[in-house]
C-alpha cells in the first residue's frame, strides 16, 4: 500500500511507452477507476503489434513486425471486451528436404494419413510421424497446466514441478539442454530441426546450449492458449492493438502520442518531450512499457544510479532478420506433390535441419553470416485476405513474411547496417530460391513507380524504429514462468513478476517475468500488482 499524499501527484499511474502491454495495463487500471496516462514516443500506439502499409500506393496492410498470436490469454480478451478474431491455420508446417527440395514434409492438422505419408516420403520412416506426434503429445500436459498460471501471481518452481507430475519431462524441459530431448524423441535431422526452431525464434542459441535459453524460448512457443497453437489475427496485428486502444480509451485512460519520455525519477516524476515542448507527469506509480535497457537509461537520466534498477542486466541482443514481401502470386515449389497454398499457409521451414541450425549459430558466433540462412516464412493473406485491398485480392496477390534466424545484433553496426541489410536480403532470397522452382524475384509485386514490394528489417532497424535495444524482440533474456523456491515474493510487484528495485516503479512490457510476444501478460500482471499497491 502506498501512503503518499495523492495531491502531490497528477495521476495514479503514469505508463512510459505505448505498446500493446501498456495498453492492456492502462485498460485494466482505468476500468478500476484509476487515473492513468500513457506516454508514447511515436505518433501511434501499439509498438511492434501494428499493421502498416510499407509501400506507397499499394493497399497491402501488413503485420509489419509481430505477426502471429498464441500467448494472448482469453482472460484478457474477455476482461477487456476485445473484439478480436483469431484464425486457426490448418497446416502446421512445410519443410523441404535441403538435400532434395523436390520432396518435403507437410504437417497437415486435418489429415494425419497425409502427414504420415509425407514423413515417409522424406525420411523413409513412416514411424517418424508417430514419434513427432508423441513428442508434442508428451509436452501437452505442460501447456495445459502451465499456461493458466501466467495471469496469476508467480508460483514457485517446486509447486509447478509437482503440478506437472512428471520428473523426467521436467528434467528434459527445465534442467537439461533441449537438444537431448529432441534427439531422444526424433530420429531424423530434418524432424529434429522442425522441433528445434521453436527454441530459436529471436534467440541466439543452440540445441545444446547449457544456458537453456533455447529451452525457455521453446517453452513459450508451445504453451500458448494451453495448446501451443499460433493463430492469425484477422485484420492484421493492428486489429489487436486497435482493440486494446479502444478498450483503454473507453475506460478513461489518457493516451498521449508524440510524447517521448526522457527521464523517470524515483519519486514518480516522468519527464517527456513533445512538439509542444517539455513536460512532466507524476504518478503514485510508474509502469515501464519500455525494455529494461531503455528503462535503465531513463532512470539514470532521472537521477537514479544504474545499480539501483536491475542487477547487471545483459545488453539485449536480437538474432533475426525480418523480410516482408508482397507477391503477384505464390511461387511454384520444386516439390510438385505439394500445393503452394498448403505449403505457405503454415510455417514454411527453409534450411532448418538441426545440423544446419547449429552450424548457422556457430558461423554467426564466429562473425560470419550463416550460409545458407535458416529461415521460416508464412503467408498471412492465405488465412486472412482482408489485409489486402479488393484489387490486390482480385489479382491473386499474396503477402509473404520471412524470418531469418541466427543473425545476432553483434554483426550489425551503424556503419554497416545498410550494406548488411542488402546482404541479408540477398541471403534470404537465396535460401528461399533453393526450394522454389522459380526465383522469388519473379513473383514480387511492384509499386506504381516500379519499386519492388520487399523490405528487410535488421536488428538495428528495430532498435531505431521501435526502441528495441539490440533489436531484441523479447526486450532481454526470457525468464521461466515461475519463481525459484528461495526467491523473495514479499511484495505485490514481486509476486506478479513485475518488480524493480524501486518500490513505486513496475515493469509492464515484454521485459516483465512471463513477458515476450504479443500476449498482454506483462500489462495484465503489472496492472494487478498496481491495484494491490494502490488499494
Amino acid at each position: 500500500m502506498l501512503n503518499e499524499d495523492a495531491a502531490a501527484h497528477t495521476h495514479d499511474v503514469v505508463i512510459a511507452g505505448g505498446g500493446h502491454n501498456a495498453l492492456v495495463a492502462a485498460a485494466y487500471l482505468a476500468k478500476a477507476g484509476k487515473r492513468v496516462a500513457v506516454l508514447e514516443r511515436l505518433d501511434h500506439l501499439g509498438g511492434a503489434a501494428v499493421s502498416e502499409e510499407p509501400w506507397p500506393g499499394v493497399a497491402a496492410r501488413l503485420s509489419r513486425y509481430s505477426y502471429l498470436v498464441s500467448l494472448l490469454p482469453q482472460r484478457i480478451v474477455e476482461d477487456l471486451g476485445l473484439r478480436i478474431e483469431l484464425a486457426r491455420r490448418r497446416y502446421s508446417s512445410y519443410t523441404p528436404d535441403p538435400a532434395d527440395p523436390a520432396r518435403g514434409i507437410l504437417v497437415d492438422n486435418g489429415d494425419a494419413e497425409a502427414t504420415a505419408s509425407s514423413f515417409e516420403r522424406v525420411t523413409g520412416d513412416r514411424a517418424e510421424a508417430e514419434r513427432f506426434d508423441a513428442f508434442y503429445a508428451r509436452i501437452a500436459p505442460v501447456a495445459e497446466r502451465l499456461f493458466p498460471t501466467v495471469t496469476e501471481p508467480l508460483r514457485r518452481r517446486s509447486e509447478v514441478r509437482e503440478e506437472i507430475g512428471d520428473d523426467e519431462l521436467w528434467a528434459d524441459l527445465f534442467e537439461r539442454p533441449l537438444g537431448g530431448m529432441i534427439r531422444d524423441a526424433l530420429s531424423t535431422d530434418i524432424a529434429r530441426g522442425i522441433a528445434l526452431t521453436d527454441g530459436l525464434i529471436g534467440t541466439f542459441s543452440a540445441a545444446d546450449d547449457p544456458s537453456l535459453r533455447q529451452n525457455k524460448c521453446f517453452l513459450y512457443h508451445v504453451i500458448g492458449g494451453g495448446t501451443g497453437d499460433w493463430d492469425v489475427p484477422v485484420g492484421g496485428m493492428g486489429r489487436v492493438s486497435g482493440e486494446l486502444e479502444r478498450a483503454a480509451r473507453e475506460a478513461g485512460a489518457e493516451l498521449v502520442t508524440g510524447a517521448e519520455v526522457t527521464a523517470i525519477a524515483a519519486d514518480g516524476t516522468v519527464r517527456y518531450a513533445s512538439a509542444n515542448g517539455a513536460g512532466s507527469l507524476r504518478g503514485r506509480l510508474v509502469l515501464a512499457g519500455v525494455g529494461p535497457a531503455v528503462l535503465e537509461r531513463l532512470l539514470t537520466a532521472g537521477g537514479a544510479p544504474a545499480a539501483e534498477v536491475f542487477e547487471a542486466p545483459e545488453r539485449p541482443e536480437g538474432a533475426q532478420v525480418k523480410v516482408n514481401m508482397l507477391l503477384t502470386r505464390l511461387p511454384r515449389l520444386r516439390d510438385a506433390d505439394v500445393d503452394p497454398r498448403a505449403a505457405f499457409a503454415g510455417t514454411f521451414h527453409i534450411n532448418e535441419t538441426l545440423t544446419q541450425l547449429d552450424a548457422a549459430r556457430d558461423a554467426a558466433a564466429a562473425g560470419a553470416l550463416p550460409s545458407p540462412l535458416p529461415a521460416e516464412i508464412y503467408c498471412h493473406s492465405l488465412t486472412d485476405p482482408s489485409i489486402l485491398g479488393p484489387e490486390l485480392r482480385a489479382e491473386g496477390a499474396q503477402t509473404l513474411t520471412l524470418f531469418g534466424l541466427h543473425v545476432p545484433d553483434r554483426l550489425v553496426t551503424a556503419e554497416n547496417n545498410d550494406e548488411l541489410r542488402e546482404q541479408l536480403l540477398a541471403a534470404a532470397q537465396a535460401s528461399l530460391d533453393s526450394v522454389l522452382a522459380e526465383p522469388i524475384a519473379d513473383c514480387v509485386y511492384r509499386t506504381p513507380d516500379g519499386t519492388p514490394c520487399i523490405e528487410a528489417r535488421t536488428t538495428r532497424d528495430l532498435e531505431e524504429s521501435l526502441g528495441m535495444v539490440g533489436g531484441d524482440i523479447f526486450h532481454g533474456a526470457l525468464s521461466w514462468p515461475f519463481a525459484e523456491d528461495d526467491e523473495a515474493l514479499d511484495t505485490p510487484a514481486a509476486r506478479w513478476g513485475v518488480a524493480t528495485a524501486i518500490p513505486n516503479l513496475l515493469v509492464c512490457g515484454s521485459g516483465a517475468r512471463r513477458g515476450g510476444a504479443v500476449s498482454g501478460i506483462g500489462g495484465h500482471n503489472a496492472a494487478h500488482a498496481a491495484l494491490e499497491l494502490l488499494a
